[in-house]
């Protein structure tokens, strides 16, 4: 599995949701990571936790990520935190800012960070966003309104911000 060494105790759960499946690293106090399942790690599905095994603060996330997928949520409130640099967290903090049902561009993150030139840098520790959907990388898009780099997969940062769009604004946008 991609992404950082998992904290003390922490366990990595299966979520199951419409588009495939998360896995979903935490314990009791916080969630560490959220990641897409990958075809490699397909061949140790068996070896995480079933959901149905989750508790405290990973519990809170899949529950909360029931609501997102269902519509009736836009901002999580469990806890969760990732490890990185102090640009990173910059970068990541300033995600959690972009409103549900709408995307920004790289170059306007990196305005938002008082640094216009590190277009790159951001796009970087965009790319090292281990929370996938909750510290929503999927609403940074490229200046010209086209959908580039996802580590989710294009399709489904397309879905994200189309399933996004429709709840916010009764809309689906097409790419």
């Amino acid at each position: 599995m991609n992404g950082p060494m998992q904290a003390i105790n922490s366990r990595v759960f299966l979520y199951e949701y419409e588009l495939g499946s998360l896995l979903i690293s935490g314990n009791e106090e916080s969630v560490e990571s959220i990641l897409f399942l990958k075809a490699d790690d397909e061949v140790r599905r068996g070896s995480f936790e079933p959901a149905a095994h989750a508790t405290g603060a990973v519990q809170q996330c899949m529950k909360q990520l029931d609501e997102y997928f269902e519509g009736k949520r836009k901002i999580f409130d469990f806890p969760f935190h990732q490890a990185g640099t102090d640009f990173q967290q910059s970068v990541w903090n300033e995600l959690v800012k972009i409103p549900y049902g709408q995307s920004i561009s790289y170059l306007e993150l990196s305005k938002r960070l008082g640094n216009p030139k590190a277009i790159r840098a951001v796009g970087t520790a965009n790319g090292k966003n281990q929370l996938a959907i909750v510290v929503p990388c999927h609403r940074v898009i490229g200046s010209n309104g086209s959908l580039v780099g996802y580590g989710g997969e294009l399709w489904r940062k397309k879905w994200l911000l189309a399933h996004e769009a429709k709840w916010a604004h009764g809309v689906q946008i097409l790419f």
